[in-house]
């Protein structure tokens, strides 16, 4: 078991990275100048290479956190809320996830995008993710 939990963590931990930089590259291209045709295909390739790459991180994280909670039992019986909780919070990171790659497709297509503060804002959403995460597994409030 826990060579599963080491895995599950090695690849939290690396979707994270992804979590964390692809939003960083959205503010720069919402900085792009107009007209600035090379520098926005840069930008656009650098972040459609890290979205492949982050949801190929993504897939074995959920898998060994399914062998963790369903295989070994982990979170399982009277007391285990923190894993519920902590479901809601992957549901919400996923669903971020899913929300980069619409965004993403949009600026592939060259549609306008938001502004690069708005974006700055986004890049710290999965900063919280990781905070409740953490303090779910940790301390297990509940």
């Amino acid at each position: 078991m826990l060579w599963i939990k080491a895995l599950h963590i090695v690849f939290v931990v690396s979707w994270f990275a992804g979590l964390f930089y692809l939003p960083r590259i959205f503010v720069n291209l919402a900085m792009v100048a107009p007209g600035s045709i090379a520098e926005r295909a840069r930008l656009v390739l650098m972040a459609r290479k890290l979205y492949r790459f982050m949801t190929l991180l993504a897939v074995p994280a959920l898998a060994f956190g399914l062998v963790l909670w369903l295989g070994y039992g982990i979170g399982r019986g009277p007391g285990n809320g923190w894993l519920h909780a902590k479901l809601a919070v992957v549901l919400a990171l996923l669903a971020y996830h899913a929300a980069c790659g619409r965004m993403l497709a949009r600026f592939e297509r060259g549609e306008p995008a938001r502004g690069h503060v708005w974006f700055r804002w986004f890049n710290e959403l999965p900063v919280l993710g990781l905070l409740a995460a953490v303090i779910l597994v940790t301390v297990k409030p509940f």
